[in-house]
């Protein structure tokens, strides 16, 4: 019997998610929420799923399994907790929430409920990023962590990145990826942080770029950077390099796509090669080829595969649920210092 799904926001991220379980057998979409939903013409695919305009009516009326939840970061948390105590288990879209009290609410109704939470780290499920994880894990300890994903947004990327930075600035709704990969390399706790930021527009509220320094209790210590808008630089606009005292090891891109923009979204989680240093001499450096990888609606077929083996399998995502948390408190306290000019401690 299948698992059926209720799917709340069908932009970039919630329609490949709706299409995704379509092709997994297991799920079963039976509806669609948004709030303008009239307005939304829908794949043949997603035809035949009743549609809302209200998540609490949809959710009332179709009582689903699994409630996939892909709207702006302000209504997660409430969304996914709704959702669990109403029965169900929960896909959310990063960030987990909009405070870190909100996000161990949705972790402790989770315990409590018993039912599960996935939240969409992508890169989690990439098999390129995994082998990155896993080669950064052999250079040493510390680590240096050197991250950035600017993107020159333009016409409905930009209208899509300022919708949600009236919730955060992009240092905080992209950064918690990558604070969450250095924090599976480091394996060690983040001890504090530093940031600073530039408001380069008046069509937003907050700092539209802005770069974090995190430090590590095993004297790692790591970079990101992340700016939207037009006016944003497509100059070394993807950097994903780790030095450690055994070399390095970095993901570049290959000739052939080395004129790839930065708004586009399968760039973002593209490896191409992972060039592996080693600081010995004694070996040359390593091109490894990742051309075969897959590519955006690949990874979130994945990540709800996953899901639907965690709840099949009663798989234990605590682990899972509190490492989206501590993603959370990184850049948060990068939006802190941001604001404050200091220093936070973690």
């Amino acid at each position: 019997m299948s698992l059926k799904v209720l799917v709340v926001g069908l932009g970039n991220m919630g329609m490949s998610h709706a299409l995704a379980y379509t092709r997994i057998p297991g799920f079963d979409v039976v509806g669609l929420c948004e709030r303008r939903i009239a307005d939304r013409t829908l794949p043949a695919e997603l035809s035949h799923c009743k549609t809302f305009s209200s998540f609490e009516d949809a959710l009332a009326e179709l009582k689903p399994d699994v409630v996939s939840i892909n709207t702006l970061p302000d209504t997660h948390a409430s969304f996914a907790i709704q959702a669990m105590e109403s029965g169900a288990h929960v896909f959310v879209e990063k960030p987990l929430a909009n405070t870190i009290e909100n996000a161990q609410s949705v972790v402790d109704t989770s315990v409590r409920t018993g039912k599960k939470v996935v939240v969409g780290y992508i890169l989690r499920h990439h098999p390129s990023w995994v082998r990155f994880i896993e080669i950064a894990r052999q250079l040493g300890t510390p680590l240096v962590l050197r991250m950035n994903l600017n993107q020159q947004s333009n016409k409905d990327t930009w209208d899509w990145h300022k919708r949600l930075m009236e919730t955060f600035m992009p240092i905080v709704d992209c950064g918690v990826h990558y604070v969450d990969v250095m924090c599976q390399m480091t394996q060690a706790r983040p001890t504090k942080v530093y940031a600073v930021g530039a408001h380069l527009t008046d069509e937003v509220k907050v700092a539209n770029y802005g770069m974090l320094q995190v430090s590590f209790d095993d004297g790692s210590v790591g970079w990101y950077e992340a700016g939207w808008g037009p006016m944003m630089s497509e100059t070394a606009f993807f950097v994903k390099d780790v030095v450690g005292p055994e070399g390095s090891v970095s993901i570049v891109m290959a000739e052939s796509d080395s004129g790839a923009k930065s708004d586009d979204i399968n760039a973002h989680t593209k490896t191409n090669q992972i060039l592996w240093h080693h600081a010995d001499m004694a070996r040359p450096d390593e091109r490894i080829d990742m051309t075969d990888e897959p590519d955006h609606d690949d990874l979130c077929e994945r990540e709800q595969r996953y899901l639907l083996a965690a709840i099949l399998d009663d798989v234990d995502l605590t682990d899972h649920m509190n490492d989206a948390v501590s993603s959370l408190k990184i850049v948060m306290a990068a939006a802190q210092s941001i604001e404050t000019g200091q220093v936070v401690n973690l």
